[in-house]
């Protein structure tokens, strides 16, 4: 009898799905009355408007977005140096498809690695800083000018837009660490400067 129920339910539901084309309606219908769900937004919008809340929204939602603007989230995971070091990054990669030309010839064939320094080189030293601190502010500012401006700053924390504003040029962020991960920094200040085919990173002892 227990082999037999699993059996007879089987059959059960072929025949129900076989006869439900035959099968008529046993009462009215009625047409569904849940209001539509665009009809619904619509009117929530319209009574937020009527009472304000739409446009506090607004405001708010533009002022995160201005603060995030003015100051976006600080790169996880770089602190300040404690104890100064060398080393050195090769920036050499390998193309996992070719690199065609503007008429579809191949430049350079998947597979092979390649240098970007031997084609180009680091136009100017980086330096990458955390503006929070007003030493490595104070720092970067003397590196700036030794450099006689030939310097690009990139912030790995602070507000780079008043930087901008108070030094009268460009200043950078480095945004959700790319950089700093990509060349292994993990301390910052950091000077970034080319030597030969490599890179040469310097986490430098942050000054009084």
């Amino acid at each position: 009898m227990k082999r037999l129920i699993p059996y007879l339910l089987s059959c059960l539901c072929t025949i129900t799905a076989t006869q439900a084309s035959d099968l008529e309606a046993l009462g009215p219908v009625y047409p569904i009355q849940e209001q539509d769900l665009l009809q619904q937004i619509e009117q929530r919008l319209r009574a937020q408007q009527r009472s304000g809340e739409l446009a506090r929204r607004q405001r708010a939602a533009a002022e995160r977005a201005r603060a995030q603007l003015q100051q976006p989230a600080a790169v996880a995971g770089v602190r300040t140096t404690q104890t100064p070091r060398r080393f050195h990054f090769d920036p050499s990669i390998t193309l996992d498809r070719p690199l065609l030309g503007a008429r579809g010839e191949v430049l350079f064939a998947a597979g092979s690695r390649h240098n970007p320094l031997d084609i180009v080189a680091l136009s100017q030293p980086l330096l990458f800083f955390d503006a929070r601190d007003a030493r490595q502010v104070k720092q970067a500012r003397t590196l700036l000018d030794q450099h006689r401006g030939q310097l690009k700053p990139i912030l790995t924390g602070g507000a780079y837009l008043e930087l901008m504003r108070r030094w009268q040029t460009s200043v950078y962020f480095d945004q959700h660490g790319r950089l700093t991960r990509r060349l292994g920094i993990t301390h910052v200040p950091a000077l970034v400067s080319q030597d030969g085919a490599r890179l040469r990173i310097d986490e430098l002892q942050v000054l009084p």
